[in-house]
């Protein structure tokens, strides 16, 4: 099964998920079962983050969350966004592609990503107080050919995975959609701050089947509105029962302060994402960006270990809430450290600049006048596969925010511009704010990383930890 063909593969993956959608109440644990049984065989060989016979018990286990989450999966999910999540996001990213940029990662020596990240434009319907991305301006567009030719030469590496920021990603939803029946065979979300959400668009979403959303949210009503303008919560709340009525995935994107951190983490906010019915919560930590960026709203030390509590324990598939939960600065130890630096994704701006992060604005290459491979190899991209893990400690993963010292150096030594076209600013500027904040953090940190991981102390991370990413 180990050596099986690609389309094989696809092929064997959907008649199981076909089988999964067809099978009575009665069955479907059953059913389900078999598709984990898929994935050990055709992933015979790959060292992944899978238990699988956790996972077997789990899933038959009606008085688990697991169970209860993927049996509301199948009953309120269309069938066809169903299955070809399943195929694009399952076999293709999950399976096919880790497999494929592991190899790719070999013949190039160099990082390659499991996801790309892409902002189709600058331009956004909304102003939002702080928001990093209108730095930009509003008038910066990625072309629809643009965009195909990134997924294009993506797929030839493995890259199944493609994620839209901006800007608002929907102002250029027709194009989107057109980027999704073309490329029928990858996964694509979109951040988005859901206010263009209607019904023609999600019969759109329906019909291709492959398009997920992250709506973004930073509280209740009075602190969202707040921040994002008056009306915005309602409009939100409509858009999330317009996707639920219609059977797609969505979920929600919530960037985290020292303001906002127990009100989106308590109880009743995540009733209210399950109850509308979001499938994950993406947790980002707020990242002083910019040459105006608020330090006061970095989160405290204490703040910061409640998070990374918090969020476990509402994705808690044993006892949970149903939702699954994502903190990409406090989960650095289950994906080995920091994830960017296209070794496990980058971003690619509005004006077509290729930065390591989302959240690191500096490059020395853009799309329309290098290949991917050739971001790959350029000096700051090399610069992160050289030096990750920035730290052996993945509760502070991050070379901006825990070890500023690092990014500075990078930046400096590789010659790397900025490509905020507003406001440009320093690595020294950025760094600086940071510093303070990594002090802080650090004894928490280095605390809780030698309480869950005796031992590690003189072992390279790779070694000590037995939660790696599936795709790393």
């Amino acid at each position: 099964m180990s050596s099986i063909s690609h389309s094989a593969g696809r092929l064997a993956a959907g008649a199981a998920s076909d089988i999964v959608l067809k099978s009575l109440k009665k069955d479907r644990e059953k059913s389900i079962v078999k598709l984990v049984d898929f994935m050990e065989k055709y992933m015979d060989g790959e060292q992944i983050d899978l238990n699988y016979e956790k996972a077997r018990e789990m899933i038959c286990d009606k008085d688990k969350t697991l169970n209860r989450y993927i049996n509301r999966l199948i009953d309120e999910v269309d069938p066809h966004v169903l299955k070809t999540m399943a195929l694009n996001l399952g076999f293709e990213a999950f399976m096919h592609g880790t497999k494929t940029i592991r190899k790719m990662r070999e013949k190039y020596q160099c990082n390659v990503p499991w996801l790309i990240l892409m902002d189709p434009t600058s331009a956004c319907n909304l102003h939002c107080t702080g928001c990093w991305a209108a730095e930009y301006g509003n008038r910066l567009n990625l072309t629809l050919d643009e965009m195909d030719k990134v997924v294009t030469q993506g797929k030839e590496l493995g890259v199944y995975l493609y994620m839209f920021t901006g800007g608002e990603p929907l102002v250029r939803k027709k194009d989107l959609i057109k980027l999704c029946e073309k490329h029928n065979d990858c996964a694509f979300l979109s951040f988005t701050n859901g206010t263009l959400v209607d019904e023609e668009f999600c019969k759109d979403m329906k019909r291709v089947g492959n398009l997920y959303l992250a709506i973004s949210l930073e509280g209740f009503e009075a602190v969202n509105d707040l921040r994002r303008g008056n009306g915005v919560f309602g409009k939100v709340m409509h858009a999330m029962d317009l996707l639920r009525e219609n059977g797609l995935v969505f979920g929600t994107s919530i960037c985290y302060t020292s303001k906002n951190i127990e009100t989106v983490t308590n109880d009743e906010f995540v009733d209210l994402m399950v109850e509308k019915g979001c499938r994950y919560a993406l947790y980002f930590h707020y990242m002083p960006v910019g040459n105006d960026a608020s330090v006061e709203l970095l989160p405290t030390p204490e703040q910061r270990v409640y998070m990374k509590d918090r969020v476990r324990e509402i994705r808690n598939m044993s006892h949970g809430k149903g939702i699954f939960t994502m903190d990409f600065q406090n989960d650095g130890e289950f994906v080995g450290g920091c994830i960017a630096g296209g070794r496990n994704y980058f971003h690619i701006n509005a004006n077509g600049d290729a930065e390591p992060c989302v959240f690191i604005h500096y490059s020395g290459a853009n799309i329309r006048t290098h290949s991917l491979i050739e971001i790959l190899h350029q000096p700051l991209f090399m610069a992160y596969h050289n030096n990750q893990p920035f730290n052996e400690n993945h509760l502070r993963p991050c070379p901006m925010l825990e070890n500023p010292e690092i990014l500075e150096r990078m930046v400096k030594e590789t010659g790397a511009k900025s490509t905020d076209l507003q406001s440009p600013e320093s690595a020294s500027h950025l760094c600086g704010k940071c510093h303070e904040y990594a002090k802080k953090w650090r004894p928490y940190a280095d605390r809780l990383w030698s309480e869950e991981h005796p031992g590690c102390a003189n072992k390279n991370p790779s070694e000590c930890s037995d939660k790696q990413a599936v795709n790393d």
